[in-house]
């Protein structure tokens, strides 16, 4: 478990990212004040009596007579009732109505943080409920957005209540255990960001409470139970109600999101049969909305106004006709360059190549051979920013802790779109363990850059048996330049996850005649 603490250590730096941007939304609170119609703050009774502190804003023109259009906003995880005053003037200034609430258990609200569990759905609906006795809001068209938590709930609230229409979920999840155990391993900086921002500014109820310390115990006895308790969080687990109740929604979330990983947001997209749209671009976990959030343009939140004006209010303003699946590759950039359009998720990436991993390879567990996926939040913003992902030289990785397999180097450039596959065959000592695969890109001086990455854990294995690994690195969009050769590297520590290698684990990589290894990379052709 050492590595375990080593990885709380670092998510200080997260902690510290996660605190700027509250500080940047309770900012928000003075610009959003200062408007002509001004905002009122009131107490809405949720679930079971639980007080919830939220904002209103009507539009300006409100006289009584006219109903308008109400957008709902469930706040961030950890961030307080500011968080979406511009946004929700700006809405009000083009004609709806739009209450933003402070989720339970966090800051002024009541109750305790139940993590988008039963009660805060519930919220949602009180909420609404409220809005239709004491707004001129029109209960025929009623939408939800947010970010990150409120993102979540939104989604969740659509699937049990037929009066919302529109949902746009920014950096949101979709299935709550893929997000944060995928690979059957906990991601372990990404959930203690979120403990720490609940710790200082909310109440965890006994369930989560319950819940937080199983994960970071990393008792595989407790694995069902902690998947029973994701799936009741997870819009995944309520696909047909959704399907069926009809809402609109838009998903959009970020390349390198550490928190919920875009995988959980494209398979859910082809599942749905609403009206959708799904947006994917450079960034980590929120940070594409941040600038919205201080009123600054932005990409995301200009969709979701259209978004909600086309199924709100029944404008035709084309993005029902434009290619409903959308994404910037992270070689253009977080803030510019152009944006490529798809009929759907399965159509990113027109065909595949496969990166051969032949011979027999064993590697030592227990040490961090220098290839990892950075630190929560600040890598995937510096690659967002100045395109600037996590390196490691790959001449120089120690292949006692790291094996590597390289392609040759490419003529032209590789458009990498979508899902890179692993697949290998195993032979651990022990019977638990956990890898890490990581492609880069390589260029002349061996020097790699981070495309993609995702852990593997198991348990239960007989020591010496080879079984076989298939596992979906994280999705991406990475344009590899003329000259370069991707490398596949699996180690075994990564400070952003949770290992389970016993103390002096080796594992074998093979790639047997009859099922040969490989990792298979999804490629948009020119």
């Amino acid at each position: 478990m050492g590595n375990h603490r080593k990885a709380l250590r670092t998510t200080a730096v997260g902690a510290v990212s996660a605190t700027l941007i509250a500080g940047s939304a309770l900012g928000l609170a003075p610009a959003a004040q200062a408007t002509s119609n001004g905002v009122r703050f009131v107490d809405i009774t949720g679930d079971g009596g639980t007080v919830l502190k939220g904002n209103v804003v009507t539009p300006a023109d409100a006289d009584g007579t006219r109903r308008y259009p109400l957008i709902v906003l469930p706040t961030s995880w950890g961030l307080p009732q500011a968080e979406y005053l511009v946004q929700a003037q700006k809405l009000a200034d083009t004609g709806y109505v739009v209450v933003t609430y402070n989720v339970r258990g966090f800051w002024q609200s009541g109750g305790e943080i139940e993590v988008a569990g039963p009660p805060d759905i519930a919220d949602a609906s009180k909420v609404i409920d409220w809005a239709l006795a004491n707004t001129p809001s029109d209960a025929r068209h009623i939408g939800m957005a947010g970010v990150s938590y409120g993102a979540g709930i939104s989604l969740l609230a659509a699937a049990h209540d037929k009066r919302i229409k529109a949902v746009a979920s920014m950096s949101g999840w979709s299935d709550l255990v893929h997000s944060i155990y995928s690979g059957r391993t906990q991601h372990v900086q990404a959930a203690a960001l979120l403990r720490g921002a609940a710790t200082v500014t909310g109440r965890e109820s006994p369930e989560t409470r319950q819940a937080f310390d199983d994960f970071f115990a990393g008792d595989v006895a407790k694995e069902s139970d902690l998947i029973a308790w994701g799936k009741k969080r997870s819009a995944e687990t309520y696909l047909d109600q959704l399907n069926r109740n009809g809402a609109a929604i838009m998903l959009a979330n970020a390349w390198g999101d550490t928190v919920f990983p875009a995988n959980s947001y494209t398979d859910f997209y082809e599942k749905l049969t609403v009206p959708k749209r799904l947006e994917l671009r450079p960034g980590d976990h929120a940070t594409p909305e941040i600038i919205g959030l201080l009123g600054l343009p932005n990409d995301v939140w200009t969709d979701t106004e259209r978004w909600l004006d086309h199924y709100l209010k029944g404008e035709d303003n084309g993005i029902d006709r434009e290619q409903p699946v959308q994404l910037k590759s992270r070689s253009k950039g977080g803030y510019g360059g152009g944006y490529e359009g798809y009929p759907d998720w399965k159509s990113v990436a027109a065909t595949s190549r496969k990166i051969d991993l032949a011979g027999t390879t064993t590697i030592h567990a227990n040490v961090d051979s220098g290839a990892d996926g950075g630190i929560v939040l600040l890598s995937s913003i510096l690659d967002q920013l100045i395109q600037v992902p996590p390196v490691a030289s790959i001449p120089l990785l120690p292949r006692r802790w790291a094996a590597v397999w390289q392609s040759e180097k490419y003529a032209t450039a590789q458009h990498i779109r979508g899902t890179a596959k692993l697949h290998t065959t195993v032979t651990g000592t022990k019977e638990s363990g956990t890898l890490v695969a990581y492609l880069y890109d390589v260029g002349p001086l061996g020097l790699g850059k981070l495309v993609s990455n995702a852990p593997y854990s198991w348990y239960g294995q007989t020591p010496g048996k080879p079984f076989g690994v298939d596992l979906d690195l994280f999705s991406t969009a990475y344009d590899v330049p003329a000259g370069h050769r991707l490398a596949l590297v699996v180690d075994t520590v990564d400070p952003l996850y949770i290992e389970h290698n016993p103390s002096g684990a080796q594992l074998t990589f093979s790639s047997p005649a009859e099922d040969p290894s490989y990792v298979s990379i999804p490629l948009r052709e020119q």
